[in-house]
């Protein structure tokens, strides 16, 4: 499989774990992820409830504009 350089893809999807986790890296990761997500102008698709590392990824991406 090959990628072609002049297509961009507009949809993300994200699952990951609803809980936060013992290391508060993770939680800096999720949050960069959902303001990365903004920035680029894609539309987020995450999966799992509204809890978790889901849950920050999709609110900060949010926060800065995406489309959750």
């Amino acid at each position: 499989m090959t990628a072609t350089p002049n297509k961009q893809f507009k949809n993300i999807c994200v699952l990951s774990g609803f809980n936060y986790g013992k290391y508060k890296e993770f939680v800096e990761a999720a949050i960069n992820l959902g303001r990365s997500i903004a920035i680029r102008k894609l539309h987020l698709v995450y999966g799992g409830r509204d809890r978790g590392l889901s849950k920050l990824v999709s609110k900060a991406a949010y926060i800065k504009g995406a489309k959750c």
